[in-house]
């Protein structure tokens, strides 16, 4: 986006400070006034994080009031290997519902809450850890509204960004490596790029099952699903054992190909879906798929560009160096990469689970 790049430009003059804040307070307008008008955002959105009174004082601690509970997905959207905290917080008197076909209905009023953040050291936690920005994303009478909130340097609260910003992160790895990017914090409209279907905002993560997996509460470890059924805010359940279970990406005793397909589904399938942003590429991604050829198996693409390199096809079994798909993933490049969104740097470990699934494939698929 134009907002993002102005963000690298060095002024050398008064003049030209002048002119690029200008320019970023125009184009700030623009995205503040067409989300409002699109939807009566500021309706719902509140100044500060802690005007919804969601976590206890100090914030930074992430200890959410009663009536908010903790949860987590099986496996996670990659976010430049940033740590996720996640809440729900569900109307007093209201349910969640699961339908017939396992989706969940969700009462307005509810609110799903993600905090971003990095360890000081991912190898001594115990140094403390750096909250970037907290993502709500709230169903309204208008529809789900999603807007970021940036914490500040005090780590005391965060402040309502509709129009996004960047910021300089850096921490060190489990291996040791000194790591930075320039993290981007979506503005209200790319929020769209991923959580669109069927021309409408909604959550993507919090599935029947994404959840159905034990989760470690203060009180204890718990199948998630049963706790939000005793906590009152889950009605229709059916037996645990008979619902659908996402595996676990980075869990080497569930198989290769679960882990894979689960990497795969929350990390592509929220656009490569029937209704998602990128329908017309023909990939269908999501878990469910059986059908080979859509999700990439001998599928030329679409449209030749460099996205496509010299490669053929998506997916080529037994030979992951000729397959579009690694090779997308592995790409850090605007105009190559995949996702497209919400990364800067390469899922280093989801690249090579992805490139193993490949290898796996018995070249006779072909």
């Amino acid at each position: 986006m134009q907002l993002q790049s102005n963000t690298n430009i060095c002024c050398k003059t008064k003049h030209n400070r002048i002119a690029l804040l200008s320019l970023r307070s125009i184009v700030c307008l623009i995205i503040i006034s067409g989300v409002c008008a699109g939807n009566g955002i500021m309706e719902y959105a509140k100044p500060n994080l802690s005007d919804y009174g969601f976590f206890k004082i100090p914030m930074k601690n992430q200890e959410p009031v009663a009536g908010i509970l903790p949860f987590g997905i099986a496996t996670e959207l990659f976010s430049d290997y940033a740590e996720k905290l996640r809440f729900i917080q569900v109307p007093v008197n209201m349910k969640i519902s699961v339908q017939a076909d396992n989706t969940l209905l969700f009462p307005i009023g509810t609110t799903f809450i993600k905090t971003f953040y990095y360890f000081v050291d991912n190898y001594q936690p115990e140094l403390g850890r750096r909250l970037i920005e907290t993502r709500l994303l709230m169903n309204t009478i208008d529809g789900w509204l999603a807007f970021p909130y940036i914490w500040n340097e005090e780590q005391s609260d965060a402040v309502l960004a509709i129009a996004g910003d960047r910021m300089q992160v850096d921490w060190i790895n489990e291996h040791g490596e000194s790591m930075d990017i320039l993290y981007s914090v979506p503005n209200v409209n790319q929020c769209k790029g991923c959580h669109v279907y069927e021309n409408k905002l909604k959550p993507i993560g919090p599935k029947i099952r994404n959840l159905n997996m034990d989760y470690m509460y203060s009180d204890g470890s718990m199948n998630q699903l049963i706790k939000w059924e005793s906590s009152g805010i889950l009605s229709n359940l059916s037996e645990i054992a008979h619902l659908p279970r996402t595996a676990k990406a980075n869990d080497f005793n569930e198989t290769l190909n679960g882990r894979a397909r689960a990497w795969i589904d929350i990390n592509c399938a929220h656009c490569h879906r029937k209704g998602g942003p990128a329908e017309t590429s023909g990939l269908f991604l999501e878990l469910e798929q059986k059908n080979l050829r859509a999700l990439g198996v001998m599928k030329p693409p679409i449209a030749a560009g460099r996205g496509t390199s010299k490669f053929k096809y998506t997916i080529v079994p037994g030979e992951p160096e000729k397959s579009i798909m690694l090779y997308r993933i592995r790409s850090t490049d605007p105009g190559i990469m995949m996702p497209e969104l919400g990364r800067r740097l390469t899922h280093m470990e989801g690249a090579e689970l992805v490139r193993e699934w490949i290898k796996a494939m018995p070249k006779s698929g072909k």
